[in-house]
């Protein structure tokens, strides 16, 4: 079979319509490649067909023979065609790519229990647009990004073979050093480098938690309302998981000594409960400990955004008074420096260190070094508490804007908890906080309902409000839509 220039055009001239003038930035021989490729392997162009020659070709579709031969010997280079000497060039026999067949799903296709109950729970999706009132953004508008740079820049330059192999999977050695110096300057956390473990996440560092002190059944405490997070990382691990009560001086725990008094793990944030932002009174943190003591149990502290607090200074952790090594201490870099930097740490007892680094290689191997030394270098240098410092003022500023707009706009229909340290405060509602977040949603708002937050029978109806990452205008233009939909 033979292709003619007079009998191509009505059969295959739309593959090549408009090549001589291609608006997409490929070379005019790239784009008949592709088009002769396309006709190939769609079947149009059969094998054994004959090609016109490369005069011809370019003739008829009204390019340089040049073109049309630099499209040829594409094709031939990569076997599509084969050009045979005084006879012409001729569609090779190349396998077609075989027609999708849909696929039939049978059999019993349940995933693992443990896996179903984690699924089930509220996702960790986070949002990764600023609109108001996403909760758990930081400044973004606020982040020293030229200094920032210059520390990339400088590592860049400095990079060689060295940096390119696999890192250590407890984390870059002056990072967890400047971790831990930060720490036990300002939380009141008792550790040396050795301890600190770089993770990507908090909520990796929750899995690692659950993963090694938790056994199938076993029963773990957390915060009713409380963190999504801490409650799939714990089913996931096949622990029976007992929502206990947090009031005003933070969890409960004589409630959860009546709830579950063997329990071997009890979630908390102290310093900044998540969502009702109450801080844990002295008394019950030394009541935790002394339940750990007895029930040789184990405290999983997550100090997300503890720098942050407005009325006061920020209160040393629970880790700081734990004298037996019960208490395991998570902390994050996305509130305090940006959430796409994905680095986090977690301060374990000093005999759980090799455990927990060799179930580290099994998840992810290492943190990526490059980004752990600017952060070690931002840390060392000051840059980092001079930033808190400066976020801690500006956050406040932009609690204070949306409490005023909140009590002039909304007197009287709304009650405001949580607003002591964050970025975020909740709201209690008077109806359903599900339809109001989804009407809100279509307003263009991100209010995440409270009752969500909560695994037990009695939720409370509420929103949570995240303000750090919002200018005045947009917290003063977020209460207004709020307004019109409550």
């Amino acid at each position: 079979m033979t292709i003619s220039a007079k009998g191509r055009r009505p059969l295959y001239g739309p593959l090549f319509d408009g090549v001589a003038t291609t608006a997409d930035g490929l070379p005019r021989y790239q784009a008949i490649y592709r088009a002769l490729r396309n006709a190939i392997l769609g079947g149009t162009l059969k094998t054994g067909t004959r090609l016109p020659s490369t005069r011809t070709f370019a003739a008829d579709i009204r390019v340089s023979r040049k073109t049309a031969e630099e499209a040829y010997a594409q094709l031939e280079r990569e076997g599509y065609v084969e050009r045979r000497t005084g006879s012409g060039t001729y569609v090779a026999d190349v396998p077609l790519p075989q027609k999708k067949t849909r696929v039939r799903l049978e059999g019993d296709r349940r995933i693992a229990l443990r896996a179903r109950a984690a699924t089930d729970a509220a996702s960790c999706i986070e949002p990764q647009t600023v609109r108001p009132f996403a909760a758990g953004l930081p400044a973004l508008d606020a982040f020293p990004v030229d200094l920032w740079r210059r520390l990339v820049a400088l590592h860049a330059r400095r990079l060689d073979a060295d940096g390119l192999i696999y890192g250590d999977p407890a984390g870059y050695a002056p990072l967890r050093e400047a971790v831990a110096s930060y720490l036990v300057a300002s939380r009141g956390v008792n550790c040396d480098a050795s301890q600190v473990i770089i993770v990507n996440s908090s909520q990796q560092a929750l899995d690692l938690a659950a993963r090694l002190l938790l056994d199938p059944g076993d029963e773990a405490w957390i915060e009713e309302p409380g963190y999504y997070g801490a409650r799939a990382a714990f089913l996931s691990a096949g622990a029976r998981v007992v929502p206990v009560p947090v009031g005003a001086e933070g969890l409960d725990v004589a409630a959860g000594i009546a709830l579950a008094p063997r329990a071997r793990v009890a979630y908390v944030t102290p310093s900044n409960q998540f969502p009702l932002g109450v801080t844990m009174s002295l008394e019950r943190r030394l009541a935790l400990l002394e339940w750990t003591r007895r029930a040789n149990a184990w405290i999983v502290e997550d100090d997300y955004d503890g720098e942050f607090r407005y009325d006061g200074r920020p209160l040393a952790a629970i880790q700081g008074l734990d004298t037996t090594g019960r208490v395991l201490y998570a902390g994050t870099f996305t509130k305090s420096l940006y959430p796409s930097l994905r680095l986090a740490y977690l301060v374990v007892p000093p005999d759980l260190v090799e455990p927990f680094v060799r179930a580290r290689t099994q998840i992810d191997g290492h943190p990526a070094t490059f980004m752990q030394a600017v952060v070690a270098d931002f840390l060392a240098g000051g840059h980092f508490g001079a930033h808190v410092r400066r976020m801690r003022a500006l956050y406040h500023s932009r609690r204070d804007i949306l409490i005023d707009a909140l009590q002039r706009r909304l007197r009287g229909r709304v009650e405001v908890a949580g607003a002591d340290a964050g970025l975020r405060l909740s709201l209690f509602i008077d109806r359903s906080d599900r339809r109001v977040s989804e009407r809100a949603a279509r307003a263009g708002l991100e209010v995440p309902p409270l009752s969500r937050l909560y695994c037990g029978a009695r939720p409370r109806n509420g929103l949570v409000l995240g303000y750090a990452a919002l200018s005045p205008a947009a917290i003063r233009g977020g209460v207004e839509a709020l307004r019109a939909i409550l």
